[in-house]
């Protein structure tokens, strides 16, 4: 660590890195940024380099749950525990667009993705995700330049009733598939403690994988057709696709709420309440 960002009173909740043009390396002095969702509904855009503030926009009257950079770095998606979702333009600090569709559910999971620009019948080059703690995912077509933004699917998967005793059922998340274009994988609460394989073409699951829990993070490699599953009972799965034998770790002390690839998809981090561990897959 290197330096550190400005303090606030308000409690960071998420935060994401702003991606780089692909293909291009950062000039000379070219800073990097992150981007801060907080706890008064402020989204704030901090200079890493220069370790400041750089933007603060008030978009929603809820606390944040989620954020994301748009694929070219040039919006910011934003979710709240009341279920908005808001896209901001960093460049004007503008929010363009206010989103109610999951309104009543906290974000738990906002992605973005490039897209080619007439796939799904839609202009634009960006497809995008937000999925809510109610077992709900819409998947968004958008063209940035143009301000649009349209719905392509809508997604909601069943479940039993909340077991008594359990005080917080296990998140719904959401990703798309970066080694089978059109597709992205689900997890959470619900009828089977399963991974679901869902084609936006074809417009069905596709095929299941079986889990010996209900997950508490996901993570997708970006280098090969893996996953990364964290469970409560303090374990990690490492699960080949679309079959294979997984492979289990347990190297936590608590339940694992956090898994990410690195982008070269060799190594990984996982979170839980005390511990911060990164993996070094060499199989991978």
């Amino acid at each position: 660590v290197t330096g550190s960002l400005p303090i606030s009173l308000q409690s960071c909740q998420c935060l994401a890195w702003k991606p780089r043009p692909v293909g291009l390396w950062p000039r000379p002095g070219e800073s990097q940024h992150v981007v801060a969702g907080y706890s008064d509904g402020t989204v704030r855009v901090f200079s890493v380099s220069r370790t400041e503030m750089e933007l603060k926009m008030h978009p929603h009257a809820a606390a944040l749950t989620a954020i994301a950079y748009s694929s070219d770095g040039e919006m910011i998606l934003s979710g709240a525990k009341d279920g908005i979702v808001a896209v901001s333009s960093p460049r004007t600090g503008m929010t363009i667009h206010v989103l109610a569709d999951h309104k009543g559910s906290p974000i738990t999971v906002l992605q973005c993705t490039r897209k080619q620009y007439h796939d799904f019948g839609v202009e634009g080059g960006e497809l995008w995700l937000a999925t809510s703690s109610d077992r709900r995912v819409s998947i968004w077509g958008s063209d940035w330049l143009q301000d649009k933004c349209e719905l392509l699917d809508w997604l909601s998967f069943p479940a039993p009733a909340g077991p008594e005793g359990l005080e917080s059922l296990p998140p719904s998340l959401a990703a798309f598939c970066p080694w089978e274009h059109g597709v992205l994988v689900y997890v959470g609460f619900g009828m089977q403690k399963e991974a679901l394989f869902y084609s936006l073409r074809k417009k069905q699951v596709l095929r299941k994988i079986s889990l010996p829990a209900f997950a508490t993070s996901l993570s997708l490699s970006p280098a090969a057709p893996f996953m990364a599953i964290g469970f409560g009972d303090r374990l990690l799965r490492l699960q080949p696709c679309p079959a294979g034998d997984p492979q289990d770790y347990a190297g936590h002390d608590d339940t694992v709420h956090l898994s990410r690839f690195a982008p070269s998809g060799r190594r990984l981090l996982t979170a839980s309440h005390s511990a911060v561990l990164v993996w070094e897959l060499t199989g991978a």
